[in-house]
């Protein structure tokens, strides 16, 4: 206890400055909200008349489109036809078979006769049972359907039961095993998404510095999540100096990769549509925050797990030298390394699957492939991630060395021999040297068996031979 009393004082000299100028650097860049000069049209905007409905489907059939859209007797015009086309895709053509999915209204009424969109009766398909959000065009004024277009068209599937059955089921998990700092480890969670919606996304929206605000936001990230989850200790206050480290890397290289690879979005339809909608937005900017926000986690977890296992090995062995301490604490730490490179490059691969596909289709050499606009992205965000992920593990481990050894405090009885505790036993924590442990051990194990040693045996005897 005095150990770690000590330790929080000297990281609360460091930590305490850096906080208060990056809680200033957050009033400073903290977004105002205005959505002046924002042109973004609403896909789910509908003309007067239009809605959006939702429906289970009772039974699916395929027929000739323009058969099963005359028997529906509606059609649209104005903006409630765009809205129609453009969510449906390619109108049906004369000829042509389509999927029809006879859907009970949750709002009440009738069954109505919704088309499915060519792509997801293709791919995925739609079964009875399967909740759907579709448009409504059937009380747009003046349709008539003599021009044979769909009164009610597929727009979506309904997804929110599986979401929130996984949602409760993975919190379950969390609290049952993590238990109370599960809990919070949840709570800050959402934290953290609060800070990304309400200051991140609007300040790059607004055009602040990409690289300043990311960087503030996600140090009042991790300064959050860190001591929510894990109590205010030394322990977390050294993580927190390790992943502030690994984050100032991370930044630093994402911005040099950002603009010498020229990561632009091109060919992306989300890219292009931000740069319509307002000219203070730059896609740059919002690639290298993403290349910064995505390393996050596991930048986390390998700064706490390094700190941890830096205090434990201190506290099983206080006297052990901080080269020692270092190099043990550093074994663990390649093993870290060794899983965590691995699991950032599958986590974007499985991201990125499709595009691998259809790239792996182009049948283009595989450096031209790696670097092409396509995959240029997820290769530099697993590099820049990893690099900030591997030397945020020394330099945590050498934070938490030289504050552990800052606290001064060592062994009680040091390497001149093992002393008993009140309950009579040598605890492995009080020996400092292997040979003396090694002794320990061995008396320990005669006193249980009940095997005096030699030298206390011999004195007994002299002791009865004087008494004769």
């Amino acid at each position: 206890m005095a150990a770690r009393s000590k330790a929080n004082r000297i990281l609360a000299a460091v930590l305490i400055p850096l906080a208060l100028l990056t809680l200033a650097g957050m009033a400073a860049l903290w977004p105002s909200g205005s959505k002046e000069g924002i042109t973004l049209a609403n896909p789910y905007s509908t003309a007067p008349g239009v809605t959006f409905d939702t429906g289970t489907i009772q039974s699916v059939v395929a027929e000739n489109c323009m058969q099963g859209t005359s028997q529906q007797g509606t059609g649209q015009q104005g903006s409630g036809q765009q809205s129609g086309q453009d969510t449906a895709g390619q109108a049906p053509r004369q000829g042509s078979d389509c999927t029809f999915a006879f859907t009970e209204p949750d709002k009440g009424g009738s069954p109505v006769k919704v088309v499915i969109n060519p792509d997801v009766a293709s791919s995925h398909g739609v079964k009875p049972g399967d909740q759907i959000r579709y448009l409504n065009l059937s009380k747009v004024q003046g349709a008539t359907g003599s021009q044979g277009s769909p009164a009610y068209v597929f727009v979506d599937f309904v997804r929110t039961l599986p979401i929130v059955l996984l949602a409760v089921l993975y919190a379950a998990v969390v609290i049952a095993v993590a238990r109370w700092r599960g809990l919070r480890a949840l709570v800050g969670l959402v934290g953290a998404y609060f800070v990304l919606a309400n200051f991140l996304l609007p300040g790059l929206v607004e055009g602040k510095p990409p690289l300043l605000l990311t960087l503030v936001g996600s140090t009042v990230i991790m300064i959050g999540v860190l001591y929510f989850a894990h109590g205010f200790s030394a322990r977390t206050s050294t993580a927190l100096l390790g992943t502030i480290f690994g984050l100032g890397i991370t930044s630093l290289l994402a911005a040099w990769a950002t603009d010498a690879a020229n990561l632009a979005g091109v060919g992306s339809h989300d890219a292009a549509t931000l740069v319509n909608t307002s000219a203070n937005i730059s896609i740059s900017g919002v690639i290298l925050c993403g290349l910064i926000i995505s390393g996050l986690g596991v930048l986390n977890d390998v700064t706490i797990t390094q700190s941890s296992a830096v205090w434990e090995l201190y506290e099983l062995a206080p006297g052990s030298s901080a080269r020692k301490l270092f190099t043990s604490a550093m074994r663990i730490g390649r093993d870290h390394i060794a899983s965590t490179v691995y699991t950032i490059a599958f986590a974007y691969a499985g991201a990125a699957l499709p595009i691998l596909i259809i790239v792996m289709l182009y049948d283009r050499p595989l450096m031209d492939t790696l670097t092409s606009s396509e995959l240029s992205e997820e290769v530099i965000r697993t590099l820049v991630g990893s690099i900030g992920l591997v030397l945020a593990i020394p330099v945590t481990t050498l934070i938490a060395v030289l504050v552990v050894k800052a606290t001064g405090i060592r062994a009680v009885e040091g390497r001149a021999g093992v002393g008993a505790h009140d309950d009579g036993h040598v605890h492995a924590g009080d020996v400092t040297d292997t040979g003396a442990l090694a002794a320990a051990a061995l008396g320990e194990r005669n006193r249980r068996a009940g095997v005096e040693p030699a030298g206390e045996t011999a004195t007994r005897r002299g002791r009865r031979a004087d008494r004769a």
